[in-house]
């Protein structure tokens, strides 16, 4: 019986439209998932969509549809974008599936029966876009202590769960596993910053909003995100308080939950506390891969640097793309993505360095032999080279890919593609075609590319699947496993398929061009679709020139930012003001890194009152766009400005 394996992505959030740094994640859990069916294991993939709360519900209401309307288009988009990049999940689960609200109802009322969860109250400043109360001395002059945005006064009934309950076990647990959170900066992150210093109860129901699961025996309260959403992963599998089904049994727990740096939080303190509280057993691995960046920002609309992965592939293919966002992506850091290293790539590893080899090898099988072949063991010493880098390949790129080390074992693969053009050019093999004598030594050198070229296909299979259907039926060989790759030769080929391009090189300035006319194209359709406003209409209340008067509007350089200590959303940001310099804080931490910002020139409003967030004196505030996704784009401004400049 095949081993079971279980990998889930993060459920994705039904805001809007994912771009291509919101892809990356459901591709890099397909090749994983891929690779361990390759392995012969038995595999099962889980992805969906996360769609109660208050932000979609504010984001139907903008759209003039009901929540179930928004959720079902946003889904069917991230669904169909998945399935487009070849995402071969096992099943799409979706929060407002009825199967999932029941088991969550079950699962709160577990959790209460149990006393883990409690009735309480919230009482005091309320922060609309971080969805959460503060007490007075956290928020400060009316600001809330996360993000710095205005807070209100507010009074809710509230469920809590008790967290510090068990939070010595899950520190313990840590421990004891190791590999439990990787990367490791990761898991040091969530013990120094959260563990260690103690964990406070955590609410998990609301009755500000309606569009979410009624708790059931309480269903003015509807059940927060940290019990609906982190539930998915248990409810898709047929868990159930009152009896699980055989499938739950065969597969909890997860091998690996693959998920964004952003949310490992959540994943690795709120979730296993609330499978200890089921008396369930934990996640075997939480891997917390980091973002993909436009350049060095991050991608936001307000900033026109959004890529949709689904576009990109119009443009270059599936595979390509998937080749992309899996080689570019660093193990640690934020890996980076611009048309241009798009059309580098292409050309340097899919055109020159694969696409080449197979199309040249296979030709010459048919140009020379009439695409038969056969091994007459004409061997020399550079062969065995290349047999030794073939076996080594493969022992390298196992240990790669169990380590979650994704784009290493890319970079493993063409290394032996790279290896075995450099054998073409080492035997000639249109020097051996010349002389009657060396047609035995030229059938063993193309008879080697072809099992080298078989082994790099099968390896290929996690990352570019269609590529490498296409490699096999060129080389024409059924003989595709993993297992396979252990005898050096042993393909079953006698003959091959027509050669056919696989990656054809693309003109750089061309594509540049087609790509920025597709984004013309595509700015001016969406101008063209928007509503026009009627005269006389206004979206606040309007104000007298001598009270926009008051606001002292300049620019600013940030010269350096750091994260406020205890705290995932505040970044301490040193400015060059042109006068003396000032320090702010902002609420931006959680969609900018020091990359993002250093060195760039803000608007910031210079005369605010100084106020402390999180015990951290901020003299001024920065301007920044709310999005539709509940993000910030902060505002930036041409480097030419003068620090200090005044805005009018």
């Amino acid at each position: 019986m095949s081993k079971p394996y279980y990998i889930t992505t993060a459920i994705a959030y039904t805001s809007q439209k994912p771009h291509v740094g919101n892809s990356y994640e459901i591709v890099l859990t397909d090749a994983v998932a891929r690779y361990h069916r390759l392995k012969g294991e038995d595999v099962f993939f889980l992805t969906g969509t996360d769609e109660h709360g208050q932000k979609i519900e504010d984001c139907a209401k903008a759209a003039g549809v009901s929540p179930q309307e928004y959720v079902d288009r946003i889904a069917g988009q991230i669904r169909g974008i998945g399935e487009l990049m070849g995402a071969s999940y096992d099943q799409f689960i979706r929060t407002t599936d009825p199967q999932h609200e029941r088991v969550v109802q079950k699962i709160f009322t577990k959790l209460y029966e149990k006393g883990d969860i409690y009735k309480g109250k919230y009482e005091g400043w309320y922060c609309k876009p971080c969805e959460s109360f503060f007490t007075e001395t956290q928020a400060a002059d009316g600001k809330c202590p996360d993000c710095g945005h205005p807070v209100e006064r507010a009074e809710e009934e509230a469920y809590f769960f008790r967290m510090s309950r068990y939070q010595d076990r899950l520190l313990k647990h840590m421990e004891e596993h190791p590999d439990f959170i990787l990367p490791e900066s990761r898991k040091n992150e969530m013990v120094n910053n959260f563990l260690k210093p103690g964990l406070q109860d955590l609410c998990v129901s609301r009755t500000s909003f309606t569009w979410g699961i009624p708790v059931e025996f309480d269903p003015k309260h509807v059940i927060y995100v940290w019990i609906d959403a982190l539930s998915n992963y248990i409810t898709a599998l047929g868990y159930d308080p009152d009896g699980s089904s055989e499938q739950f049994r065969k597969y909890w727990p997860a091998d690996v939950h693959v998920i964004g740096k952003d949310i490992l939080r959540f994943h690795t303190i709120y979730w296993p506390i609330m499978l200890m509280a089921l008396d369930l057993p934990l996640p075997k691995q939480i891997f917390g891969h980091p973002w993909m960046l436009f350049g060095k920002d991050k991608m936001s609309k307000s900033r026109g640097n959004v890529i949709y992965a689904d576009e990109l592939a119009g443009h270059f293919s599936v595979d390509a793309v998937r080749y992309y966002m899996l080689s570019e992506m660093p193990y640690l850091q934020d890996g980076a993505i611009t048309y241009e290293t798009v059309i580098a790539r292409y050309n340097s590893d899919l055109a020159n360095t694969l696409g080449n080899l197979v199309n040249r090898t296979v030709t010459m099988c048919h140009k020379y032999f009439g695409g038969k072949l056969e091994n007459p063991g004409v061997t020399e010493e550079v062969d065995q080279d290349l047999i030794h880098c073939c076996r080594k390949t493969k022992s390298d790129y196992l240990l790669r890919m169990d380590g979650m080390r994704v784009a290493d074992a890319l970079d493993i693969l063409m290394d032996l593609a790279r290896r075995a053009n450099k054998y073409i050019d080492e035997t000639a093999p249109w020097v051996l075609a010349k002389e009657e004598s060396s047609l035995p030594r030229l059938k063993t050198v193309l008879f080697h590319l072809i099992e080298a070229i078989r082994q790099i296909a099968v390896l290929l299979q996690p990352f570019m699947p269609e590529t490498a259907q296409k490699i096999f039926t060129q080389i024409n060989t059924r003989v595709t496993s993993l297992d396979s790759l252990d005898s050096f030769g042993e393909n079953g080929i006698t003959e091959v398929g027509q050669p056919e391009a696989l990656f054809a090189r693309l003109d750089e300035k061309k594509k540049l061009a087609e790509l920025e006319s597709f984004a013309a194209e595509k700015e001016k359709a969406a101008k063209a679709s928007q509503p026009a406003v009627p005269e006389g209409t206004v979206s606040a209340a309007k104000i007298g020139i001598e009270d926009f008067a008051k606001v002292t509007l300049q620019a600013a350089e940030i010269l350096s930012c750091e994260k406020v200590p205890k705290s995932d959303k505040l970044l301490k940001l040193q400015l060059d003001d042109g006068e003396g310099g000032r320090q702010i804080v902002s609420g931006i931490a959680a969609w900018y890194s020091e990359a993002d910002l250093v060195g760039k020139k803000i608007i910031v409003v210079g005369n605010l009152k100084p106020a402390k967030l999180r015990g951290v004196e901020s003299n001024g505030m920065l301007l920044a766009a709310d999005l539709p996704d509940g993000s910030a784009g902060v505002i930036f401004l041409d480097s030419s400005v003068p620090n200090g400049a005044k805005i009018h």
